[in-house]
């Protein structure tokens, strides 16, 4: 049975983000799936060359446009925008600043979303998110965290610039769908991981003075191969009868945050000091209440949000992704630690 997707082989596409962890998969999925008409949107000094490989080993890459510019930029976003049909919106600020985070991931997203609506074909907008507009402060520990569950009402209280910005990023675009009636779609990711990102998520722990703290314990983590990951937001952009909808992205498969850093410390033997999930509430409470009694002089990075968001331990559904792409991770939790665990040397004996 052939699927019947919203647009066609011939349909432009613009791809943001392109050259990232995320991104090259992506481009990389789409032209798997028959679709060469592509445009992907790349910051002047970013490294290409792990996209431009991609490119190269498919025959159809060769049709692939490189568009170097700023999407603060409106000539830059109207020149990417023009003739395009559908976009996969990845690239993100990662700014640490609420002011840099705002400005990289909502006025950014604003502009593309201009010059779309006017340049463009418009056939669906796919706004890629974070689980990190999400507030579990409320929810119970193993309580499970889905589509349904309220966002991070104080990402300041948080400390948390990147939150921030992918919430006003996300308010704009449920805007411009209302107003505008732009037809959108808004993808969740959780933990994304995979060979090519070696850092360990906030998730598992901190990296301070040299140690590892393992924070939380047995906390589950939204894992997500890259590769699922890719497909999953190539999906949203293609399946009809979605406009509106939002889907979270995990795996299957799930590991406990101790899982996940016992196989990544038995491949390189990286010390670490596990912190149970009490104490670390405990102590996040009281730096929360010493940034708070000193005027912040020490800013409140480790805080009771933030504490409830990495580490409480909750639990995540794909349901609404596998019922509604028909969705299903192509590599398997114990293959993709395999990929992930492969890019580490192993420990010497």
């Amino acid at each position: 049975m052939t699927l019947k997707y919203i647009v066609s082989p011939a349909d432009r596409i613009l791809v943001t983000g392109s050259s990232g962890f995320i991104g090259v998969k992506v481009v990389e999925i789409l032209l798997e799936y028959g679709f060469a008409n592509l445009g992907c949107f790349i910051r002047p000094s970013s490294r290409l060359d792990r996209l431009k490989e991609r490119l190269e080993q498919c025959p159809s890459g060769k049709n692939v446009e490189l568009i170097k510019g700023d999407l603060l930029s409106r000539d830059d976003c109207r020149k990417a925008a023009e003739g395009v049909s559908l976009v996969l919106h990845l690239a993100a600020g990662m700014e640490k600043s609420f002011a840099g985070a705002f400005m990289n991931s909502a006025l950014a997203t604003r502009n593309l979303m201009d010059a779309f609506l006017e340049y463009g074909q418009p056939k669906r907008f796919v706004n890629v998110s974070s689980f990190a507009v999400y507030s579990t402060l409320n929810l119970k520990r193993g309580a499970i965290l889905d589509e349904t569950c309220p966002l991070e009402e104080a990402p300041q209280e948080r400390c948390d610039a990147y939150g921030f910005g992918k919430l006003k990023q996300e308010e704009l675009v449920k805007q411009y769908g209302e107003r505008d009636e732009m037809p959108y779609v808004i993808v969740r990711p959780g933990v994304v991981f995979g060979p090519g990102k070696r850092d360990l998520s906030g998730r598992v722990g901190i990296d301070t003075f040299g140690i590892f703290m393992h924070l939380g314990g047995s906390n589950h983590l939204p894992l997500t191969f890259v590769d699922n990951c890719a497909e999953a937001i190539v999906l949203a952009g293609l399946t009809p009868g979605i406009n509106a909808e939002t889907f979270n992205v995990v795996d299957d498969e799930s590991l406990t945050s101790r899982q996940f850093l016992r196989a990544y410390r038995k491949k390189t033997g990286r010390f670490s000091i596990s912190i149970p999930y009490p104490v670390t509430c405990a102590l996040c409470l009281l730096w929360d209440k010493y940034a708070k009694w000193s005027n912040y002089q020490l800013p409140a990075v480790f805080n009771r949000r933030r504490c409830s968001a990495e580490w409480k331990g909750n639990r995540y559904s794909n349901r609404k992704l596998r019922e509604l792409l028909r969705w299903q991770p192509r590599i398997s939790m114990d293959k993709a630690m395999e990929a992930f665990l492969g890019q580490f040397e192993a420990k010497s004996r």
